[in-house]
């Protein structure tokens, strides 16, 4: 159920050939991955406009523009003729593009938020988007991080889900998420 009678719009963030294969794997991915699509086909189905965001490193990183690590996983349903595709170089997916004139454009004050890394591009976007004046959902078992050698993606994703809710964002689960 929508958080109010604005329309929604999803978010995928990093969903990356690099990020998600690289040598350190995200925790519970492939669960991840396909809530992620999941979400993809239930916005396309009720017309919900779709924004996928790509990390952009940069000539020389493995993130650079057009190199095998910067491409959006193949197995996420994202559809580039379809679906507005953005790249972006800072954690915030509105800093530095035009993510917040492309949502108003399609009528969407609300985010479903989901994707990659939790601690990073996932937090920097939320808090964005409520500064931003948009209504964010933090979908709770679709975004994910790695371990780090300091604390578990188990509990950073946990921590922020604590931390973001309410200030920042409501939590839902993939299942209860509605377009």
């Amino acid at each position: 159920m929508p958080l109010s009678n604005a329309p929604r719009a999803l978010l995928v963030i990093d969903m990356q050939v690099g990020l998600f294969n690289g040598p350190d794997k995200p925790y519970q991915r492939e669960q991840v991955l396909d809530h992620v699509n999941q979400l993809i086909r239930r916005a396309r189905q009720n017309s919900a406009p779709i924004f996928a965001m790509r990390h952009t490193g940069p000539a020389e990183s493995p993130l650079a523009v057009g190199s095998p690590f910067w491409q959006l996983l193949p197995t996420l349903e994202v559809d580039e003729q379809q679906d507005c595709v953005l790249d972006k170089a800072r954690p915030s997916c509105f800093t530095g593009t035009d993510l917040a004139e492309r949502l108003h454009q399609a009528g969407a004050s609300e985010l479903v938020i989901v994707g990659m890394k939790t601690q990073y591009c996932v937090d920097a976007t939320c808090r964005a988007a409520a500064d931003l004046g948009f209504t964010a959902l933090l979908v709770e078992d679709a975004h994910t991080c790695m371990d780090t050698p300091h604390l578990g993606a188990r509990k950073i994703i946990d921590h922020h889900n604590a931390t973001l809710s309410g200030a920042f964002v409501t939590l839902a689960r993939t299942a209860d998420v509605r377009f």
